[in-house]
């Protein structure tokens, strides 16, 4: 195995498409987040989505809680690029309503859609357009009967709840679906997770639901979801943040680039700095990181201020700096190539990594044709 690959064996799913995104099987997995503006100001949706997108996310959920914001649902639906899934609660009009206007993926609950009728008519619309359909339950809203049942949210009660959603979906042959089994607890949406993962074949979308704010929401996340990547439970994820959407999708990128189950953009390795340091590594790697937060390039880049561990992690990465006096040593491709002063360095290190993401992307480019000529 290279460095570069990841140990991890995916569980094998079934494949379904949100848009143009696939979702499970041998798909790399999808990042998600959701939007925070209200769905009636189309303005202020169409530039968060675009925010987001940017940000790196692959899907983006948008609430639509009536009529009326469905409508401005095909509004923005227009206006975006990106995959679309519509989250309804309740209202079965607004699935029917959101899927003529070209919705991606409806994020329902079919518990929530109390008559038979209703939910056979969502069903048969989403058959008709080919769209596929989230079962999302959720430890804080579960069934009056599951929670009399078990006495309060357990990993237990989401699996069953989810389990009857499931069933309703199949009495009518319906397998174009996802599942998430979310709670704020990680070790409940842990075990909820693991047990549906034995029980069905459809993909998982994975979150800790209301984690908190951007540093403890990012913790927990690490912690609940981290856990499960590395045992291959997962399809698409969604981080869940009290903090700006374009945030989740960040954190859920380097989740990913960590586990290096996918390869998008900067992985910074960076010491934490002491005595040592040669140059300020704290200031330098920050500026770095909302610098070139526009490159898509897979790229490792090593910051390290001193001799002691830089060479050791330059060697392994794409481009590297290793603190010395009275100047820095820079490497390319691991080999030591040439040294930079402290004047003007983070300047000097914007201007050099972007020139080798361009190289790189060049040979990749270079390496693709190559390999489409061979067959």
């Amino acid at each position: 195995m290279s460095f570069s690959e990841s140990p991890i064996v995916r569980r094998k799913s079934r494949q379904i498409m949100v848009g143009d995104v696939p979702v499970g099987g041998d798909a790399p997995i999808s990042v998600q987040s959701m939007t925070n503006t209200p769905t009636s100001d189309v303005d202020a949706t169409v530039a968060q989505i675009e925010s987001i997108q940017q940000a790196g996310a692959d899907i983006v959920r948008v609430s639509v809680p009536s009529l009326a914001e469905a409508d401005a649902f095909g509004e923005i639906r227009k206006r975006v690029s990106v995959p679309l899934v519509a989250d309804i609660h309740f209202d079965h009009k607004i699935a029917l309503r959101v899927a003529d206007l070209g919705v991606d993926c409806l994020r329902i609950n079919p518990g929530n859609i109390s008559r038979e009728d209703r939910l056979r008519e969502v069903i048969a619309k989403a058959k008709d357009l080919n769209i596929p359909i989230r079962i999302g339950v959720n430890a804080g809203s579960l069934g009056r009967d599951l929670l009399r049942k078990y006495g309060e949210p357990t990993a237990e009660a989401m699996v069953e709840s989810a389990m009857r959603n499931v069933d309703r979906l199949d009495k009518y042959d319906f397998q174009n679906f996802k599942v998430s089994v979310k709670a704020s607890e990680i070790f409940m949406a842990q075990a909820a997770y693991r047990d549906l993962a034995k029980r069905i074949e459809q993909p998982l979308h994975l979150g800790i639901t209301e984690a908190g704010g951007l540093r403890s929401g990012t913790v927990k996340s690490a912690i609940g979801l981290g856990a499960l990547l590395l045992d291959g439970i997962g399809d698409t994820i969604r981080i869940s943040l009290a903090a700006d959407p374009a945030e989740e999708a960040r954190v859920a990128w380097s989740m990913l680039r960590s586990l290096r189950l996918r390869s998008k953009g900067i992985n910074f390795i960076a010491c934490p700095s002491c005595s040592r340091q040669n140059f300020d590594v704290i200031s330098t790697v920050n500026a770095l990181e909302a610098r070139l937060e526009d490159i898509t390039v897979p790229m490792d880049v090593s910051i390290i201020g001193c001799i002691v561990n830089g060479p050791g992690e330059a060697k392994l990465s794409d481009y590297g700096l290793t603190g010395g006096s009275p100047a820095n040593l820079v490497y390319l491709d691991g080999v030591p190539d040439h040294k930079i002063k402290q004047e003007n360095l983070v300047d000097q290190l914007e201007a050099e990594i972007r020139a080798k993401a361009a190289a790189k992307e060049a040979q990749m480019a270079i390496d693709a044709e190559q390999i489409i000529a061979r067959g």
